[in-house]
């Protein structure tokens, strides 16, 4: 195991009292604070074994909540929502125009791996269809420049960390 996975989990999971009602909270901590941007199978076992509750349980929130991963990502996780009011409102064109600027598919890390280009589940942001929200912010009324502008904003702020 790694220890400084072992320290980080024991902090986290000690400022939410070790209880498991907050494992939804712990878990969005801890991958926001983890390389890779998940929860890796040894940050599970930790994490299950610190709270005293199964590894499977840890997976389902893990694999239930679109926030959540199992698998590395990027630095900057762009969702387009794919709720039926978003496809009614063509999101294809706004998945084209993500697409074409960071150079990837739905489904792919950037191969920097400061973006990764997800479909998510309704954002709330149905009137703004079609939404995507990126990392913690929710846009929507895109066109093609404001995506390009989205994301050179994006690698800037990820170019100063």
């Amino acid at each position: 195991m790694s220890k400084e996975l072992e320290l980080l989990t024991d902090q986290v999971c000690a400022g939410y009292g070790y209880d498991p009602v907050n494992l939804l909270p712990i878990l969005q901590e801890i991958q926001q604070r983890s390389e890779g941007n998940y929860i890796s199978e040894e940050a599970a076992r930790i994490i299950a074994r610190k709270l005293n509750i199964t590894e499977s349980r840890v997976y389902d929130v893990v694999t239930y909540f679109s926030a959540l991963s199992a698998v590395p990502r990027g630095d900057v996780i762009v969702q387009i929502c794919n709720s039926t009011t978003c496809s009614i409102c063509d999101n294809r064109e706004l998945v084209t125009w993500f697409e074409d600027e960071l150079g990837v598919k739905v489904g792919e890390t950037t191969p920097d791996n400061k973006f990764t280009l997800i479909y998510t589940h309704c954002i709330g942001a149905c009137d703004i269809a079609p939404a995507v929200r990126i990392n913690h912010d929710v846009y929507g009324g895109l066109t093609r420049e404001k995506v390009r502008e989205l994301v050179a904003s994006y690698r800037a702020k990820e170019a100063v960390k």
